[in-house]
């Protein structure tokens, strides 16, 4: 695992603005139903990363305008509660970000939320570069951090392990400090002790 000093990763320097995947209407991304956009590359090289294609920049296909109007009008149904920016390193792939973001602001204002998993922490971000600020300020929840292999933890809603805080962005910002997600919901069991348990 790798560990930048502020303003060592420049997004335009590694990003070929690349989308890995893209999932619409999944429920396993954030709260609700959402539509997932899995941008290419990243340079963390988290131990245990489940992704490990996707490190690669040139990974996919490029991101195209086509593309974003499909991601739009997928959000335009009134069940999804929005988009969520994974990776790949969304803060590495700012440029594409910045587009669809703006987009959807645009587009729908706030009525549909943003979310971002980022290897980076919410304190390093404030640190960066103006792009990756301006990412962090057009987002609702951030799910902020490295994956560290030996704080895994199966139990955790949304991540996988325990250093990484799923985090309310606009308050956060308004109070220059990391605020927790209120509505995160931990499991006190394991899926194996529930299932242990049903059968005793």
């Amino acid at each position: 695992m790798r560990n930048p000093k502020p303003k060592e990763w420049v997004a335009k320097d590694y990003s070929h603005d690349y989308i890995a995947d893209y999932k619409p209407f999944n429920f396993v991304d954030g709260e609700g139903v959402r539509c997932s956009i899995y941008v290419s590359g990243c340079l963390f090289a988290c131990e245990g990363c489940f992704n490990k294609a996707v490190q690669n920049f040139k990974y996919g296909k490029p991101y195209t305008k086509e593309l974003e109007d499909r991601i739009i009008k997928d959000l335009s149904q009134s069940y999804v509660q929005g988009l969520t920016l994974l990776g790949g390193e969304p803060f590495l792939n700012t440029k594409v970000c910045l587009q669809l973001v703006r987009r959807i602001r645009q587009e729908f204002g706030h009525t549909k939320d943003i979310w971002s998993w980022s290897g980076y922490t919410f304190e390093e971000l404030l640190l960066d570069t103006e792009d990756k600020k301006k990412l962090l300020g057009e987002l609702d929840v951030l799910v902020d951090g490295r994956f560290e292999l030996s704080k895994r933890n199966l139990n955790l809603q949304f991540r996988g392990s325990s250093n990484q805080r799923i985090l309310d962005v606009p308050e956060s910002l308004a109070q220059n400090k990391a605020i927790f997600w209120t509505r995160c919901t931990d499991a006190q069991e394991s899926y194996e002790q529930i299932a242990k348990n049903k059968l005793i």
